[in-house]
């Protein structure tokens, strides 16, 4: 799999890119790790297009898929690909249906309509990465540019539960911004599509599903991530993906992310940004 990283021109706060390229047309099939973002995929390939499926609905093309999806696999001959990342504070903005996507997916169209094909041609047209990177941003900064974003103190609620990688509290969070748990409770699920303490549960798990990709022990895992214990790790685990610690473990979407995501990895010098990078999962 090859793939590339948009160069620091083409990128906009809360949204990720990369783009992928599979050098043999064999099928795929893998599992998609749930991450605390709504994903745009963006399906680029010429004919047999890319297929995911979550909680026994398929859906071929690009996709948007929400925050919480569940089991999710992405399958198929899929020889393009850009996906997006979008933190749900941007992603309120981006994309007008961005609340009613907790737990599902649904097709770009359905999202975007007509013009979800129009940048699906212009993507298809350009000659090369740098180039898709430019249009992509483009058009996710003229959406987020153009709507009202999210009240500052769900902004803030949201971004605490980030830096403190899921261990907080939503008193704690309601008491930064000065509102009660109630109120909190309310304006973070109308806005953002989740609640305070599922968005808290989804960030920490996150976090211990990148520890357990990197080699660290279920139990040093759990500890480290302030589970009660390794069965609630294992709980966790499997209601966010249906799959066991172990597995996650070796899960090929967790592997490849310290090099289709670059900013959000200590792994990578950042300086290597925009080169197409080959791997192999």
């Amino acid at each position: 799999m090859d793939i590339a990283v948009p160069r620091r021109s083409n990128r906009l706060p809360g949204i990720s890119m990369a783009g992928f390229r599979q050098s043999l047309p064999a099928p795929v099939d893998i599992a998609m790790v749930a991450h605390p973002s709504v994903i745009l995929l963006i399906d680029l390939s010429e004919g047999e297009s890319v297929v995911c499926s979550s909680r026994g609905r398929h859906e071929r093309g690009s996709v948007v898929i929400g925050l919480m999806p569940g089991e999710l696999r992405a399958g198929g001959c899929v020889a393009e690909c850009l996906q997006i990342r979008l933190e749900p504070d941007v992603a309120a903005a981006v994309l007008d249906a961005s609340p009613d996507l907790s737990g599902t997916m649904a097709p770009l169209a359905d999202v975007w309509g007509r013009d979800a094909g129009r940048i699906e041609d212009r993507l298809r047209a350009a000659t090369s990465w740098d180039e898709r990177f430019t249009i992509a941003a483009e058009v996710v900064g003229q959406r987020l540019r153009a709507r009202t974003p999210v009240e500052p103190e769900v902004a803030h609620a949201w971004r605490r539960t980030l830096t403190s990688r899921g261990q907080t509290q939503v008193d704690s969070l309601a008491g930064e911004v000065g509102w009660d748990r109630k109120r909190l409770w309310s304006r973070f699920r109308s806005q953002l599509g989740i609640s305070p303490k599922r968005a808290i549960r989804l960030v920490r798990f996150d976090h211990a599903a990148h520890l357990l990709a990197t080699g660290h022990t279920a139990a040093d895992v759990a500890a480290e991530c302030g589970y009660v214990d390794q069965s609630h790790l294992h709980r966790e685990v499997k209601a966010f993906t249906g799959l066991t610690p172990s597995v996650v473990a070796v899960a090929p979407w967790l592997a490849i992310d310290d090099v289709a995501w670059p900013t959000s990895s200590p792994t990578r010098d950042p300086a290597t940004a925009g080169q197409h990078i080959p791997t192999r999962r």
